[in-house]
């Protein structure tokens, strides 16, 4: 492969968190040389005027969920692939929510099998914690972290037994397993389909307090501090919470938290007259919640962003509000999404991809995530104020449940490049 040459470009490095015009070179997949501006550049490679626009480390997307296998018609490998590219991710780490759940090294095996065939971006998986993800029995981590899972979660399956929890955390601890967990009390949050309020009370929907996602991250953290694992919260959205977890930290538990673009970006009122495509899991939170989680992405103190994407079907969200099927898909509008926080200047450029590329690259200790000399050449081009609006029969997802349908955002991506190959080149 011949050399290429990335130049004219607005570097954007969320691991010196700087945002200055360069220019790098790929050789081999890599990143070969970085370079400022003014520097000298090699005349001998293949040249791509980046026109001035923002070049970043492809986003890293933890908890994205592929419907293979039993849910094909959802989305596939391919399917999610191709969006992924279209929006700037280059790694996708996949949840174990399918049917069946990925619990076996046998699922694994077939599911890793069918992403590297099918898919034009990097795909890591999760295993199941418990067996089903009924939190019954637990998995076979250390097979499971042979047959290469980089994490474990029952997802949105909170695991009720304490004792089966514990025990799963001391093993996975024993092994150096990342452990990802969904902070919620199931009693608490059983049957719920918005966040408690006046507004819930007015539409007539049931309502679950934010103290239950304080309560289980709560016993989680009390978890971790018996057993040492490494924990990571996969959404944080309530202002209760952030204490909490400042408090782990300060307290030297090996925790981090991500939070979702949607819980960023929405709030509770976009439900509006019972639209489907805004209930989500988690629910979406109060306005004051939502800052507290822009402030605390902006901080570091929340320090993964990641789309939770989730396909449904028509069939599954054309129903009464209560029983429509959670979830939103996110692949291609997590950018442009994000652009919004940039443009109201509440995170600056770098941050963003600290928290959507670095740090999830870091937690689950993969090489991307980067603008350095020796990491993959993973890459995303982007122009952050190009205006669109956003036509969801347009998607490249299979599933097309997207909250944003209709409206206007800003943030294109031009160019998507998996290890020096681009695999998305514009509309």
């Amino acid at each position: 492969m011949p050399d290429t040459l990335l130049f004219n470009a607005r570097l954007i490095d969320p691991e010196a968190l700087t945002d200055t015009p360069g220019a790098l070179l790929i050789r081999g997949g890599l990143i070969h040389t970085v370079f400022a501006e003014g520097d000298p550049l090699p005349t001998d490679a293949t040249r791509i005027d980046c026109g001035g626009h923002c070049l970043a480390p492809g986003i890293v997307d933890i908890g994205v969920k592929v419907c293979e296998p039993g849910e094909r018609h959802k989305e596939s490998f391919k399917s999610a692939g191709l969006a992924a590219a279209a929006g700037g991710v280059t790694t996708i780490v996949t949840r174990p929510d399918t049917t069946p759940a990925i619990d076996t090294p046998e699922v694994l095996e077939f599911v890793t099998r069918r992403a590297a065939q099918s898919s034009l971006v990097r795909i890591h998986h999760m295993a199941a914690l418990t067996r089903h993800r009924e939190g019954m029995q637990m998995v076979e981590i250390g097979f499971l972290l042979d047959a290469g899972a980089v994490a474990f979660t029952d997802a949105d399956h909170v695991t009720q037994n304490t004792r089966t929890l514990s025990r799963c955390m001391t093993y996975a601890r024993s092994l150096g397993a990342l452990i990802i967990g969904h902070p919620q009390d199931p009693g608490l949050s059983a049957g719920a389909a918005v966040t408690n309020s006046k507004f819930a009370s007015l539409r007539g929907l049931p309502g679950v307090s934010p103290m239950a996602e304080r309560m289980g991250f709560d016993r989680d953290m009390a978890l971790v501090e018996m057993t040492g694992v490494r924990y990571h919260a996969d959404q944080i959205t309530t202002a209760r919470t952030l204490p909490a977890l400042a408090r782990a930290k300060a307290n030297g538990l090996d925790v981090t938290a991500g939070t979702s673009i949607h819980h960023l970006t929405l709030n509770e009122l976009d439900v509006g007259d019972y639209r489907t495509f805004f209930k989500m899991t988690p629910p979406l939170r109060s306005e004051d919640d939502r800052l507290a989680m822009v402030d605390a992405v902006a901080s570091g103190l929340i320090d993964i962003l990641c789309s939770m994407h989730t396909p449904q079907d028509e069939e599954s969200k054309r129903l009464p509000f209560e029983e429509a099927a959670s979830g939103a898909v996110g692949l291609e509008t997590f950018l442009p999404a994000g652009m919004r926080l940039y443009h109201a200047g509440q995170i600056d450029l770098p941050r963003l991809f600290r928290a959507m590329a670095l740090n999830p690259a870091r937690r689950l200790n993969l090489p991307q995530g980067r603008l350095a000399a020796a990491a993959p050449a993973d890459l995303v081009l982007f122009d952050p104020d190009a205006p669109f609006l956003l036509d969801r029969t347009r998607l490249r997802s299979k599933s097309r449940n997207t909250p944003f349908d209709g409206q206007r955002m800003e943030g294109k991506v031009l160019s998507t490049w998996v290890a020096g190959t681009r695999v998305y080149a514009g509309d």
